[in-house]
């Protein structure tokens, strides 16, 4: 069986490229196959600087969810300031006047790298604030989320939680939200990584930065590494990350997976099969 989500897949190794001798044709993987290509084929070439072992304890479905997307969620964490993820919600950098941030904010809670920061935030020990749509509320809450706000109230808007805390650390994953919005809501030395940039955000960070502003805007440019895959695909082993599926579609519909996908309402990941049997 082969699944992908488009850069990401798992599937089993046919055939090694010269020097690679960490793996054998057989072998079950998960692998990130950028820049050379995308995942939607029923054979692709991948590094093996970005492929990864699938137990059999991560379905192959799981395995094609977690590389990109809950590898950006970790990058985002760290970017601001969180370093432990043992559950004691210590952390280091700019994003907290101790031992790094206590409160963070997701936004896009619900999606495809949202649904993952709420779970990596509740393993580093923070106080999660989810937005989400109404209709994924319930959702968010299952994840670990401490508060949800349906992000189309006044309150939600407003990214105002109902405990009035003050944010050390946002987890950006939605568009469209101005620096106007966060301002009031960040605590004095806060830091918001944004996965979604664009040339204002851009502009921001830099003037930020030049001004050694206390509150700052950081720009996230992923970049997976193997280590990092490795060690999320043991927390799913262990059952400590969940990787939820908004739906599952056959190859041949690969497109309508893909203009779901860029509709930006799916709660979960959406995952594109090759056919055959889960595994």
């Amino acid at each position: 069986m082969r699944s992908g989500t488009g850069f990401d897949l798992a599937g089993e190794i046919v055939e090694l490229g010269a020097g690679v001798s960490d793996f054998k044709p057989g072998d079950k993987v998960i692998a990130i196959n950028f820049p050379t290509g995308g995942g939607l084929a029923e054979y692709a070439v991948a590094p093996a600087s970005l492929t990864v072992s699938r137990p059999a304890e991560v379905s192959a479905v799981e395995g094609a969810s977690l590389p990109t997307a809950a590898s950006t969620a970790l990058q985002q964490l760290k970017a601001a300031g969180v370093s432990s993820f043992d559950g004691s919600g210590s952390g280091s950098g700019a994003a907290s006047t101790d031992n790094g941030p206590k409160n963070v904010l997701v936004t896009a809670a619900s999606g495809g790298v949202g649904h993952y920061a709420v779970q990596l935030a509740k393993l580093a020990g923070l106080h999660v604030t989810a937005t989400c749509g109404a209709r994924n509320l319930g959702f968010v809450a299952g994840l670990g989320a401490d508060e949800a706000l349906d992000y189309k109230t006044p309150e939600g808007a407003r990214l105002h939680n109902p405990s009035g805390k003050r944010y050390d650390a946002v987890a950006h994953c939605a568009t469209g939200t101005p620096w106007s919005v966060f301002a009031p809501v960040l605590a004095d030395r806060a830091t918001v990584v944004d996965v979604t940039p664009g040339l204002a955000a851009a502009a921001r960070s830099l003037l930020q930065k030049v001004t050694f502003a206390r509150q700052r805007l950081v720009p996230l440019l992923v970049v997976p590494k193997k280590e990092e895959m490795e060690w999320l695909v043991e927390l799913t082993r262990q059952g400590k990350l969940r990787t939820v599926v908004d739906s599952r579609y056959p190859l041949s519909r690969a497109q309508e997976a893909w203009a779901k996908s860029i509709e930006g309402h799916a709660t979960g990941k959406i995952v594109v099969e090759m056919g055959g049997e889960e595994e």
